[in-house]
């Protein structure tokens, strides 16, 4: 076989390859959307859980970020990805069975919702670890933008689809029977993976290394680079402010706002489309605004869409409002996360990538049970309504932070570091 035809088929298996991690991503995504109404349903409506308990849960569910991330990358950058992604599938299905089988015995509480909401937060760790870092294995630099907004614009019509067939799910056969949905879709994801075929670089053969060790390496590293380093600050920031809201943000929307379950997934899903605008049109914005003042204007919107949400009343012209308000706030904040995403794979060495991603899961993600607890203590003291003012406030300083860093001026992304030979596809894999 000559070089020429044996670079094709090895192109074409990628792309091939690409498309069933895009797939796998959707389809995980999709599932996960529709639990993202009918857990809060559950939990608000059916099991009729206190401010405290709701706090509770999105704590336990964002601990994972916390305690797992640093472990997951460093052992995602020494072995391979796909069975990482394939086993945190399969986990997280199981765990999620449980819940409708345990509403059909009626034995359902709040306990076990929060032990699914440790192990969903896990095996998502589990999983981004491998899958966002696995993306630049399959694409080359110059394309990796177009991939991200690719696998963004996939994403948001998959959560956008998801969140009204949640709503409407929720409303035909209730919460609990809606979740067997997202058990279905991590099946399909861990099926999509299992088929992808393009080898992973083989790890440099260094002997028994120690996880800690891995661990120092890659945090020293991510430090040691200004332009990661700074949007990984600023996320982690915004990631502090936007898990306050969150925390009550569903609960305050269902019973302070009144807004019924169908009305609640209207509004996700018109976030989600203002998010498959943002993803199909990153490119476009990138390359007339420049890639800096993207990701410092997606930050900036953030604080600003929040201020409908703390001046609203219940009824269906505030619901617009909100739903409107959420779109142009999901757009900017996927243009702006497809571009500080791609900076960053492309500044990061390759070696360092599963790393680089964790530390900045760790920093940013971990934040939020800080964040939820937060949140929890200060319902105790004041209403939700001030809880979630305190949360757009803290929002308004990753901008600062980005107005003050050398990304506010960045228009084109840098050049990448060498990146390490991979071996050829095998043949069946075309």
């Amino acid at each position: 076989m000559t070089t020429s035809t044996h670079t094709a088929k090895a192109a074409k298996g990628a792309s091939a390859d690409l498309r069933r991690l895009v797939a796998s991503e959707c389809a995980s995504l999709s599932g996960s959307a529709v639990s993202t109404v009918a857990l809060p349903t559950l939990a608000v409506l059916e099991l009729h859980s206190s401010t405290t308990q709701i706090a509770a849960l999105a704590f336990l569910g964002q601990l994972p970020n916390a305690v797992v991330a640093l472990p997951a990358g460093a052992l995602s950058d020494r072995y391979a990805k796909r069975p990482q992604m394939i086993a945190a599938d399969l986990t997280a299905a199981g765990a999620l069975a449980t819940i409708p089988a345990a509403a059909f015995a009626e034995v359902l509480g709040i306990g076990q919702l929060y032990a699914v909401a440790v192990v969903l937060g896990i095996t998502k760790v589990m999983h981004d670890s491998a899958a966002i870092s696995y993306l630049a294995m399959l694409v080359e630099p110059d394309r990796l933008q177009h991939a991200n907004s690719r696998l963004g614009a996939a994403s948001s019509v998959a959560d956008t689809a998801g969140s009204n067939a949640g709503a409407a799910l929720v409303g035909a056969i209730g919460a609990a029977r809606s979740v067997f949905v997202d058990v279905l879709s991590y099946l399909v994801s861990a099926l999509l993976v299992w088929r992808i075929r393009t080898p992973e670089p083989a790890a440099p053969a260094e002997g028994r290394r120690s996880l800690s060790r891995d661990i120092r390496e890659g945090l020293r590293y991510v430090v040691g680079q200004p332009t990661i380093r700074t949007v990984i600050a600023a996320l982690s920031t915004l990631s502090f402010g936007l898990a306050i809201m969150n925390t009550y943000w569903a609960y305050y929307l269902l019973t302070t706002l009144g807004a019924t379950p169908t009305a609640f997934g209207v509004i996700v899903g018109a976030g989600g489309m203002g998010s498959l605008a943002g993803a199909l049109l990153t490119s476009r914005v990138t390359d007339r605004l420049g890639v800096g003042p993207v990701i410092t204007t997606g930050f900036a919107v953030s604080p600003l869409a929040q201020v409908p949400l703390l001046l609203a009343e219940p009824g269906r012209g505030w619901q617009i409002v909100l739903a409107a308000t959420l779109a142009v706030q999901l757009f900017w904040a996927t243009a702006a996360g497809i571009s500080q995403r791609t900076l960053r794979q492309i500044l990061c060495a390759p070696e360092f990538q599963c790393r680089m991603q964790a530390a900045s899961t760790t920093v940013t993600a971990g934040s939020r049970p800080l964040a939820a607890a937060t949140a929890g203590a200060l319902a105790l003291v004041l209403a939700v309504p001030t809880v979630l003012a305190t949360g757009t406030l803290i929002q308004v300083l990753p901008v600062l932070l980005l107005l003050n860093s050398p990304v506010r001026a960045l228009r084109a992304m840098p050049t990448p570091p060498a990146r390490p030979a991979v071996p050829p596809a095998r043949e069946e894999a075309s």
